[in-house]
């Protein structure tokens, strides 16, 4: 008879898969891995920025020795940029890094969580790794129904996962009914507010999320370098809370769990306003370029406030599926959703312009092909 190591709960899981990598594709369909667009990680196609790679070239000097456990560099950096105590500060590889973190501080097994559908996966698999109860809220137009959420925290709830902008679906929930659900919290149930992608907000309707932290005890704000900033292959994140919720975060995470170079990168990219500008307005430039192709192409596509655009690619379950492979074999990467529960839309990263064209062109080809 077979032994079975582990609990049940983490035999159950299903690991998290991630977009496939160019050279996968290009050994799965014999393709010259120059000629591939990849469309499907929400990643910065303008890539690093130059500082961040002179900080981080400067940093390799030093690279024998173990990176600054506390990362005093990066969390001053950090407390510049938003005005708050270095010790209201997690330090994270990745924001994924911070949202496991969470689910492991604050949640005993068999005490629940709440997320929204088609929230971020992870916020499932920490749950589920973590041995807790998920509490899944139907969503509102693909969204988050911060009411139904509000109204769905049981005598043992102790974590909220809300992402704004929601990925992968794009939507957005204003600042006052986030605050005004923040409001609705008991005090014993931390919520985390997961913005990876709040730079790409456009200014008008930007809220201070991290002001909110002085006002609410259990708010805990994550970000990460890894979309704007164009750190995503460093794994570089962080939280923003009050001491008392990340006192818990430092006491769990792993001492040097955001390396040297992360580091060195990452206090040069916060410092680098036009590198974040210019990134904000090629997304805004390949946003229009793509949906106005949806519109034309006559394709059902969600209103985005992050790096990406969810698009409806046909009416049966096997549509999602069907295109994604046909865009693979022309050397064309995206997201398909099925594991979200969407399956007949795929999510598509905003890319330089010549890769959204690339991509649209394949796209008109592969929705001709049954």
């Amino acid at each position: 008879m077979s032994v079975k190591f582990g609990p049940e709960y983490v035999r159950a899981l299903a690991p998290y898969q991630g977009g496939k990598p160019i050279a996968e594709v290009a050994r799965e369909f014999g393709l010259d891995p120059a000629g591939i667009v990849k469309l499907a990680s929400n990643e910065n196609p303008l890539g690093m920025p130059a500082s961040a790679r002179a900080a981080m070239q400067e940093a390799v000097a030093d690279i024998g020795r173990y990176p600054d456990s506390n990362g005093f560099e990066l969390k001053a950096a950090i407390t510049a940029k938003h005005n708050v105590p270095a010790d209201w500060i997690t330090l994270g590889n990745g924001s994924n890094d911070i949202l496991e973190l969470a689910a492991h501080a604050f949640v005993q097994p068999g005490q629940s969580v709440i997320y929204s559908k088609y929230g971020f996966l992870v916020y499932a698999l920490a749950t589920q790794a973590a041995g807790a109860r998920a509490i899944e809220v139907p969503a509102r137009d693909y969204g988050h129904d911060l009411d139904a959420m509000a109204g769905a925290i049981a005598d043992d709830t102790r974590l909220v996962y809300i992402a704004n902008p929601n990925n992968p679906t794009g939507t957005f929930v204003p600042g006052a009914q986030l605050e005004a659900f923040l409001q609705k919290v008991p005090a014993h149930v931390v919520v985390v507010l997961d913005e990876a992608y709040t730079d790409y907000i456009p200014a008008e309707a930007r809220y201070d999320s991290i002001a909110w932290v002085a006002k609410y005890p259990n708010l805990l704000v994550s970000r990460t370098l890894s979309k704007a900033y164009g750190l995503a292959g460093l794994r570089i994140g962080y939280a923003v809370g009050q001491a008392g919720v990340t006192d818990l975060l430092n006491r769990i995470r792993q001492p040097f769990n955001v390396n040297s170079l992360a580091q060195a990168a990452a206090v040069a990219a916060l410092a680098d306003a036009q590198f974040l500008a210019q990134s904000a307005q090629l997304n805004a430039d390949g946003y229009r370029q793509l949906t106005q192709a949806f519109d034309a192409m006559g394709l059902q596509f969600l209103p985005s406030f992050g790096n990406f655009v969810m698009v409806k690619v046909g009416e049966d379950d096997g549509a999602g599926a069907r295109v994604n492979l046909a865009l693979l074999k022309k050397g064309v990467i995206v997201r398909p959703l099925a594991n979200y529960g969407l399956p007949q839309w795929l999510r598509i990263t905003i890319g330089l312009p010549e890769e959204n064209q690339a991509f649209l062109e394949a796209l008109k080809a592969a929705l001709k092909e049954k």
